[in-house]
């Protein structure tokens, strides 16, 4: 937690507690439902909320906003960000129940009210535009937004697909057409972890 608070010192109350609770409540699931990898979970601040919120230095969702998090996992980035944009409705999405079983009680114990879940692929979503779809290291480039685009509102502030990423992207992002804003996170962070890991943003 003190890795959070050395780049983020502005938080409420609420919003320390419901940080500080997550690492508890996500050692208790990791036993029953394996969805952060053994290695990770004893850099969990750094590995999972940090680099989650590395959205936020970049990004500021307004009140109201809808934003999905497309192949959300155990939760990440969608339920660090919901605590951090405590007025902005988070949607997270994945094709394995159990993972959203995990992000359903960690968000009904630590009290988010602006967190849904949803069981189903992407492209099987339909009637419903969001201003922002958020991923993290979930599938290529060219996948993500193929699956992203039909899904976002045109004219909203920022909008497009964010991802947080990892490794060379010459070739990925050449083979998707895209021409992404990038951001190396290592210079909004700066610890080893970070090198090599980019947030990226392909506008609508």
């Amino acid at each position: 937690m003190e890795i959070i608070q050395k780049y983020f010192a502005d938080f409420s109350e609420t919003q320390v507690q419901q940080l500080s609770n997550l690492k508890g409540l996500y050692n208790e699931w990791n036993e029953k439902i394996n969805v952060i990898s053994r290695k990770d979970i004893d850099n969990f601040y750094e590995h999972h909320v940090l680099h989650s919120l590395a959205i936020t230095t970049q990004f500021e969702f307004m009140d109201g906003m809808e934003i999905m998090d497309l192949g959300c996992g155990g939760g990440f980035p969608g339920i660090p960000l919901a605590i951090f944009f405590p007025n902005t409705q988070f949607h997270l999405v994945d094709s394995i129940n159990k993972k959203l079983k995990v992000v359903n009680e960690v968000a009904l114990a630590i009290g988010l009210q602006n967190l849904s879940t949803q069981h189903c692929r992407a492209e099987e979503i339909k009637n419903r535009k969001f201003d922002a779809v958020v991923s993290r290291a979930v599938a290529p480039l060219k996948d993500l937004w193929y699956w992203s685009k039909p899904l976002l509102k045109k004219g909203s502030k920022p909008n497009g697909l964010i991802c947080l990423k990892g490794g060379d992207l010459a070739n990925e992002i050449f083979e998707s057409g895209c021409k992404p804003r990038i951001w190396e996170i290592e210079k909004i962070f700066e610890t080893p972890f970070f090198k090599d890991k980019f947030l990226l943003q392909v506008p609508l």
